[in-house]
């Protein structure tokens, strides 16, 4: 089968032209453009879209109750600013509780 001068090839009904034919390097660049967006789209959706949250935020998210929050506030394991009569909550600093309190894994078998 002989190419016209546009070097397309017929498959069915449609057409194929050079120009459309896919390469690695096209499929590379288009895994390297998606794989950023999904990352902009991840980083994006991670952080918090609030600084500061209420009580019941916070107990909803650690799943405690309001006398476990009081004992928090109390002992200074979890820094709060108070205006009015409301309390408030800073997200970072809910983080860094948690990973201060974070315990390792341990391994089932202990050398």
């Amino acid at each position: 089968m002989a190419l016209k001068s546009e070097r397309d090839v017929s498959y069915g009904r449609e057409k194929v032209y050079r120009d459309q034919i896919v390469t690695l390097g096209d499929l590379k660049e288009f895994k390297e453009d998606l794989l950023t967006q999904l990352s902009k789209i991840v980083a994006e959706n991670l952080t918090p879209t609030k600084k500061w949250i209420k009580s019941a935020e916070v107990r909803k998210i650690l799943g405690i109750s309001p006398g476990t929050l009081q004992n928090m506030r109390d002992n200074g394991t979890l820094p709060y600013t108070k205006v009015g009569g409301t309390l408030f909550y800073d997200i970072k600093d809910i983080q860094k509780m948690l990973n201060k309190n974070k315990v390792a894994a341990l391994t089932r078998f202990n050398s």
